[in-house]
């Protein structure tokens, strides 16, 4: 598959070919969703929390004797049916996270990438360097590329005065190679990687 590289004044930067075994499958939306929930599940805190009876500050006296008054019996003031007891069964911090095989999950890189070449989403940039980190100016580039809502990936570093100016622009990304993921490529309507991150993603994938 044959990709035209574009600097980023919209300049054309020759040609480079892209592996079928990345860039060519047939997209599977079961093997993506299974990656999102993984991803989606995995970034879960689960720092949440409830007091449970033996964790609300009330006093453990029992409420009043046991026999004679025709009431129920109860204990402490504790119990979960009384206002101010504690919370009966309710959430503890624990892991969202969930199983899934290392092989399905670079299976699961490759029909993203796929999903993007094969809905025109994709873009190759010979360089993602700046003369300066300004805004403005980055934001006229990608507008004459056509970019409005897109994850950038470049190398396995980022030059610092590309990040600088790309990343107060609403709805970009930019991430080196290493970040990139199944989840930040199918938000965005675009996937713009550098042709540093075209070789690493080829090299890995090898």
């Amino acid at each position: 598959m044959d990709v035209t590289i574009k600097k980023l004044d919209g300049a054309d930067a020759g040609t480079v070919t892209l592996s079928e075994a990345i860039f060519g499958l047939d997209p599977r939306q079961d093997i993506l969703h299974r990656m999102v929930r993984y991803q989606l599940a995995k970034r879960q805190q689960g720092t949440h929390s409830t007091l449970g009876r033996s964790d609300v500050a009330r006093t453990g006296a029992k409420m009043y004797r046991q026999k004679g008054t025709g009431r129920a019996r109860h204990s402490t003031a504790k119990a979960p049916q009384f206002r101010g007891g504690g919370i009966a069964h309710g959430p503890t911090p624990r892991s969202h996270a969930i199983d899934l095989p290392k092989k399905l999950r670079a299976l699961a890189l490759k029909h993203a990438l796929s999903a993007k070449a094969k809905s025109g989403g994709l873009i190759v940039i010979d360089e993602l360097k700046a003369d300066e980190g300004k805004t403005k100016s980055m934001v006229k580039s990608f507008a004459g590329l056509g970019i409005e809502n897109a994850l950038i990936i470049g190398g396995s570093e980022l030059d610092q005065n590309f990040a600088r100016a790309s990343r107060n622009i609403a709805k970009i990304d930019v991430l080196p190679v290493q970040g990139i993921n199944v989840y930040d490529i199918l938000r965005r309507q675009t996937l713009v990687l550098s042709k540093s991150a075209v070789e690493a993603l080829e090299e890995r994938f090898k």
